[in-house]
Protein backbone atom coordinates (compact mmCIF):
# COMPACT_ATOMS: atom_id res chain seq x y z
CA UNK A 1 0.00 0.00 0.00
CA UNK A 2 0.91 3.55 -0.68
CA UNK A 3 0.01 6.30 1.78
CA UNK A 4 0.07 10.31 1.87
CA UNK A 5 1.22 12.00 4.94
CA UNK A 6 -1.54 14.88 6.68
CA UNK A 7 0.84 18.05 5.32
CA UNK A 8 0.84 15.63 1.47
CA UNK A 9 -3.01 15.56 1.53
CA UNK A 10 -2.78 19.39 2.23
CA UNK A 11 -0.78 19.86 -0.46
CA UNK A 12 -2.59 17.89 -2.54
CA UNK A 13 -6.00 18.98 -1.64
CA UNK A 14 -4.41 22.61 -2.55
CA UNK A 15 -2.60 21.73 -6.15
CA UNK A 16 -6.14 20.27 -6.95
CA UNK A 17 -7.60 23.86 -6.66
CA UNK A 18 -5.22 25.55 -8.07
CA UNK A 19 -5.24 23.30 -11.54
CA UNK A 20 -8.92 23.53 -11.38
CA UNK A 21 -9.38 19.88 -11.13
CA UNK A 22 -12.14 17.79 -9.67
CA UNK A 23 -11.60 16.78 -6.26
CA UNK A 24 -11.70 13.05 -7.30
CA UNK A 25 -8.93 13.37 -9.45
CA UNK A 26 -6.22 10.85 -8.50
CA UNK A 27 -2.93 11.23 -7.66
CA UNK A 28 -0.49 8.44 -9.54
CA UNK A 29 2.79 7.39 -8.45
CA UNK A 30 5.19 5.60 -10.46
CA UNK A 31 8.74 4.32 -10.71
CA UNK A 32 10.79 4.42 -14.00
CA UNK A 33 13.91 3.52 -14.67
CA UNK A 34 16.82 6.94 -14.75
CA UNK A 35 18.27 9.08 -11.82
CA UNK A 36 21.82 8.53 -10.36
CA UNK A 37 20.73 5.32 -7.84
CA UNK A 38 18.68 3.65 -10.96
CA UNK A 39 15.13 4.64 -10.52
CA UNK A 40 12.96 7.61 -10.40
CA UNK A 41 9.85 8.06 -8.91
CA UNK A 42 7.14 9.85 -10.97
CA UNK A 43 4.08 11.59 -9.82
CA UNK A 44 0.89 13.57 -11.77
CA UNK A 45 -2.49 14.05 -11.05
CA UNK A 46 -4.58 11.30 -13.33
CA UNK A 47 -8.31 10.98 -13.73
CA UNK A 48 -8.09 7.83 -15.82
CA UNK A 49 -7.71 4.14 -14.40
CA UNK A 50 -6.07 1.99 -16.32
CA UNK A 51 -7.30 -2.03 -16.21
CA UNK A 52 -3.85 -3.01 -14.44
CA UNK A 53 -3.74 -0.32 -11.93
CA UNK A 54 -3.96 -0.64 -8.33
CA UNK A 55 -6.25 2.06 -6.46
CA UNK A 56 -5.41 2.74 -3.01
CA UNK A 57 -7.39 5.25 -1.10
CA UNK A 58 -5.87 7.27 1.93
CA UNK A 59 -7.26 10.04 3.97
CA UNK A 60 -9.67 10.89 1.23
CA UNK A 61 -7.03 10.77 -1.51
CA UNK A 62 -7.30 8.12 -4.35
CA UNK A 63 -3.88 7.06 -5.35
CA UNK A 64 -2.93 5.34 -8.86
CA UNK A 65 -0.19 2.80 -9.11
CA UNK A 66 0.70 0.59 -11.44
CA UNK A 67 1.05 -3.27 -11.07
CA UNK A 68 4.98 -2.77 -12.11
CA UNK A 69 5.59 -0.09 -9.57
CA UNK A 70 3.75 -1.26 -6.62
CA UNK A 71 6.34 -4.04 -6.28
CA UNK A 72 8.56 -1.03 -5.85
CA UNK A 73 6.27 1.34 -3.73
CA UNK A 74 4.48 -1.31 -1.05
CA UNK A 75 4.63 0.43 1.94
CA UNK A 76 5.65 3.69 0.51
CA UNK A 77 4.59 7.18 2.45
CA UNK A 78 4.58 10.22 0.16
CA UNK A 79 5.19 13.22 2.76
CA UNK A 80 5.61 17.17 1.91
CA UNK A 81 8.58 19.22 2.11
CA UNK A 82 8.64 23.35 2.54
CA UNK A 83 11.89 23.37 4.65
CA UNK A 84 15.38 24.83 3.68
CA UNK A 85 16.59 21.40 3.11
CA UNK A 86 14.43 21.20 0.06
CA UNK A 87 10.90 21.74 -1.15
CA UNK A 88 8.68 19.12 -2.59
CA UNK A 89 7.28 15.89 -2.42
CA UNK A 90 9.58 13.06 -0.20
CA UNK A 91 8.85 9.37 -0.70
CA UNK A 92 9.62 7.39 2.86
CA UNK A 93 10.12 4.19 0.65
CA UNK A 94 11.02 1.39 3.08
CA UNK A 95 12.01 -0.86 0.22
CA UNK A 96 14.98 1.03 -0.92
CA UNK A 97 18.05 0.30 -0.23
CA UNK A 98 19.69 3.44 -1.60
CA UNK A 99 18.94 6.76 -2.36
CA UNK A 100 20.69 10.04 -4.10
CA UNK A 101 21.62 13.18 -2.53
CA UNK A 102 18.84 15.14 -3.87
CA UNK A 103 16.39 12.23 -3.19
CA UNK A 104 14.68 12.09 -6.44
CA UNK A 105 16.11 8.45 -7.34
CA UNK A 106 16.78 4.95 -5.29
CA UNK A 107 17.51 1.53 -6.15
CA UNK A 108 15.87 -1.69 -4.56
Amino acid sequence: MVTVSDIAKNKIVELRQKDGLAEDTAIRVAVEGGGCSGLMYDLQFDATQQPTDHLVEDKGIKILVDRKSLLYLAGTELDFSDGLNGKGFQFKNPNATRTCGCGESFAV
